[in-house]
């Protein structure tokens, strides 16, 4: 049983939305994945039990054999490429980030392209060109380089600033993290993520944000306690049905945005 949640607002957002005739769109999408786990198994449950499709962030050199085994059975997932080790390397004192500017440029495109062909070789039918740095962070001077290895789809976290970052390089952004990254680690709260979904759909709504871009949400299945599943299942449970909600998958919520 979920808390006394207070659904009201984002009730009244979505009939907003109805009221002008328009549809909510939302995408989702899930970091860190390596191997088959039971936590990585819940998740797919519930996207395969609410029939949503489901982007999974994989990370290339630590990934294995056997989560693509299992993935495979998964048509409604996609996978992303989760920049190359998860590994940082910025300096002490500067915000982790695998794409630093300190280590020859060179390996760093060369992880890139490494990470690219491994996750093509093991998740052949379901890997989309989209890079999601780690951390969500990466240096507006690599961007160029992405079309050149062949990505053309980055994702970061908060809402974008266009949908082209650079010529040759579409945006599609989460806005609602479900983990408390400065605090303890665990679910961010029932309010706090409602009023960070309900925020990005009012911007939207409004012209304050890109209208095109669809909000997402952001899960981390190895770092969800009980209230993170609890919410998550609650949530889409809610707005699946809504008449002016529709869920796309990460290859429309890139190229059709």
């Amino acid at each position: 049983m979920s808390p006394n949640v207070n659904w009201a607002p984002l009730d009244r957002e979505l009939e907003h939305w109805a009221e002008l005739r328009t549809v909510a769109t939302f995408w989702w999408r899930d970091d860190d994945a390596v191997r088959y786990t039971p936590a990585l198994n819940r998740l797919l449950t519930i996207s395969a039990e609410f029939e949503l499709p489901m982007a999974l962030a994989v990370i290339p050199s630590r990934a294995r054999a056997e989560l693509a085994a299992c993935l495979g059975s998964y048509h409604q997932v996609s996978v992303l490429q989760h920049g190359y080790a998860h590994r940082n390397h910025a300096p002490a004192g500067v915000k982790a980030t695998e794409f630093d500017m300190h280590r020859p440029r060179h390996r760093i495109i060369d992880e890139l392209v490494c990470g690219r062909e491994r996750i093509g070789r093991l998740f052949p039918q379901q890997v989309l060109p989209i890079l999601v740095p780690p951390w969500n962070r990466i240096d507006h001077s690599w961007l160029a380089e992405l079309p050149r290895v062949g990505l053309t789809g980055l994702s970061t976290f908060r809402a974008r600033e266009r949908a082209e970052a650079v010529p040759g390089l579409r945006q599609v952004n989460c806005h609602v993290d479900l983990i408390d990254w400065r605090g303890a680690r665990g679910f961010v709260g029932w309010a706090k993520a409602l009023a960070e979904i309900v925020a990005h759909l009012q911007g939207r709504r409004s012209a304050r944000l890109d209208a095109n871009e669809p909000t997402g949400l952001l899960t981390h299945h190895l770092r969800h306690d009980v209230d993170c599943w609890r919410f998550l299942e609650a949530f889409l449970g809610r707005i699946r049905e809504h008449p002016a909600v529709r869920w796309v998958d990460a290859r429309e919520a890139m190229w059709a945005a």
